[in-house]
């Protein structure tokens, strides 16, 4: 992406002013980035301050970190597999800057790996010979990885202590904008707060339907920083894929003027690096120990990062804690040392070890007691334990309002407190914040079963209590 993309994307600056600064730099040239300070689109400071947590696209091979051998076997094993025929097509691929890209090629052909086959208007078009397909066969039988070049441990490594979420300031106002109409109290608001600042584990507990997971899932939206997530870490010779597109969510470009990058000079970060918001994975009772493992997948001969791992920089969830075909205290076990040193160690199949900073945010969900969870030892290990009760009776009305408003059913305040009455005294419920969606989603139903316009009909309302629960408590012998 483009230095431009990447500030929008960061919200540090606006479309306006980029095609101001793009003006400027058509009219006296110079970087992208001294123009966007000129207008004052942007402070030098701040501006430095971005630039600098950019991964720097390298120049040489030697700034890869990653051996010219295996660059260039990488690049055949990408034309092979991909049926790549152009540098511009390597280069996509391989993610590479062309100089490098060029350089390897030259290699490929001088070791007749590559041939070239004739130029079509500027590009070259190349093909592998007999054997270079031979070549590519070969190293694909030790690792069928073909994607874009790894970065090295070393830079993943500080690449992580550069972007920990802590580097992101949590403030009142973060948390009520990311809430987005969630009811939430103050008071919880103040525990939330120093919790995420801190960046160490929190546990949210509480009975179940009161939203502890829609809370969690709404603290993605409180950290708005670009971080960046390799596509494939090299370790002792192995690969470690990082990147996943099903949970790592890419910066993307702007709604922009169709002029605005045209014909200027591209300012790029390494490609191998890809800009994302900071990760949010949650891991629900499906979790087992394994998933925290390297995995490693002796068909396709490389492995796949833990889900932790995928979190760093951002939020790793564990919900409904408890619930996982692990028992907790196997399962918090294997946190105590990441959570406590901030540091984990992965082991290869080789038998190598190797150790990687631990800075995701860990958050524990859960329904159940704590003290029945984990014993006092553990608990001590959690710094910031949050109960997410029931709501209060100004709450939960509130809570029916807004259920009632989105859902377009007019909220009748006398019909609210029968509901109310009939769910804590005829029904002997405690008050639970999943009771209003629960309650008018049915009645909607039940109005568009009888072709009439929504209403808290109470005979409707009765309908959806049956479906609350099936009877009322019956007397203890």
């Amino acid at each position: 992406m483009r230095l431009g993309e990447l500030l929008m994307s960061a919200k540090l600056i606006t479309n306006s002013d980029l095609d101001r600064a793009t003006q400027r730099q058509q009219e006296f040239g110079g970087r992208l980035g001294d123009q966007l300070v000129a207008v004052d689109a942007i402070s030098r400071t701040r501006l430095e301050a971005f630039l600098n947590q950019i991964p720097a696209e390298p120049e040489r091979i030697a700034d890869t970190g990653i051996g010219p051998p295996e660059l260039m076997t990488l690049l055949i094993k990408l034309i092979h597999t991909s049926r790549l025929a152009t540098v511009l097509q390597f280069t996509e691929a391989i993610k590479l800057p062309p100089q490098i890209v060029e350089e390897l090629v030259q290699t490929a052909i001088a070791r007749k790996l590559l041939v070239a086959t004739g130029a079509a208007g500027l590009a070259m078009y190349y093909e592998l010979s007999e054997q270079g397909r031979a070549w590519a066969q070969e190293a694909l039988k030790a690792s069928v990885y073909a994607g874009p070049a790894p970065v090295t441990l070393k830079d993943f490594c500080a690449r992580v202590m550069r972007q920990k979420v802590t580097n992101d300031k949590v403030t009142y106002g973060n948390i009520r904008a990311a809430l987005h109409g969630f009811d939430v109290s103050d008071a919880l608001i103040n525990q939330i707060g120093p919790a995420l600042n801190s960046g160490r584990a929190v546990l949210l507990y509480g009975p179940p339907g009161n939203g502890k997971t829609t809370l969690a899932q709404s603290f993605a939206d409180v950290f708005k920083s670009v971080i960046y997530v390799p596509y494939s870490v090299m370790i002792d010779g192995q690969i470690m894929r990082v990147y996943d597109p099903s949970l790592h969510q890419p910066v993307h470009q702007e709604a922009t003027s169709p002029s605005v990058f045209s014909g200027l000079r591209r300012e790029q970060h390494d490609a191998r690096w890809v800009p994302v918001r900071r990760p949010f994975i949650v891991a629900g009772g499906e979790l087992t120990l394994e998933m925290l493992d390297l995995r490693y997948d002796p068909v396709t001969g490389f492995y796949e990062a833990p889900l932790h791992i995928k979190a760093l920089g951002g939020c790793f969830v564990v919900d409904d804690f408890g619930r996982q075909m692990v028992s907790p205290a196997t399962l918090l076990n294997r946190w105590i040392v990441p959570m406590e040193s901030r540091v984990d160690y992965l082991k290869l199949h080789t038998g190598k070890s190797f150790s990687i900073p631990f800075e995701a945010l860990v958050i524990f969900s859960t329904n159940i007691d704590p003290e029945d969870l984990m014993d006092p030892a553990f608990l001590r290990r959690l710094p910031y334990k949050i109960e997410v009760g029931a709501p209060s009776l100004e709450n939960y009305l509130a809570i029916f309002r807004n259920v009632c408003e989105k859902a377009g059913v007019p909220a009748d305040e006398e019909v609210l407190l029968q509901i109310i009455h009939k769910i804590t005294q005829e029904k002997k419920l405690e008050p639970a914040a999943f009771h209003a969606r629960f309650i008018i989603d049915q009645v909607v139903a039940f109005a568009r079963f009888l072709e009439v316009p929504p209403r808290l009909d109470l005979e409707w309302v009765d309908y959806a209590l049956k479906n609350l629960k099936i009877r009322a408590d019956k007397p203890k012998p």
